[in-house]
């Protein structure tokens, strides 16, 4: 059976490299919705980063940062869609 820091270690190697992806994404483009969709995978992945802090340390305090967290970015998704509607998606 695998232990709980095991899985923890696996989880943020993961999380790293979803991480650096989108923070790639972010900076190469090429259009204003591709560079706005890596901010919102970025911010899935502090997401993950907050969970697994709240699994390992044991404090569920962090669940209540994480869910603020998606809740911000849902916000913000839809309001640049929004933009992105009223804009015409012209970058």
């Amino acid at each position: 059976m695998i232990d709980q820091q095991t899985l923890a270690g696996a989880l943020l190697i993961v999380l790293a490299i979803a991480l650096v992806l989108a923070g790639w994404r972010m900076v190469r483009g090429p259009s204003l919705a591709d560079r706005f969709v890596a901010l919102d995978m970025l911010t899935a992945v502090a997401v993950g980063f907050t969970a697994i802090a709240a699994l390992a340390t044991g404090r569920v305090l962090f669940m209540d940062v994480a869910l603020a967290l998606s809740l911000i970015n849902f916000v913000a998704t839809a309001a640049f869609a929004a933009f992105l509607e009223r804009d015409g998606g012209k970058p």
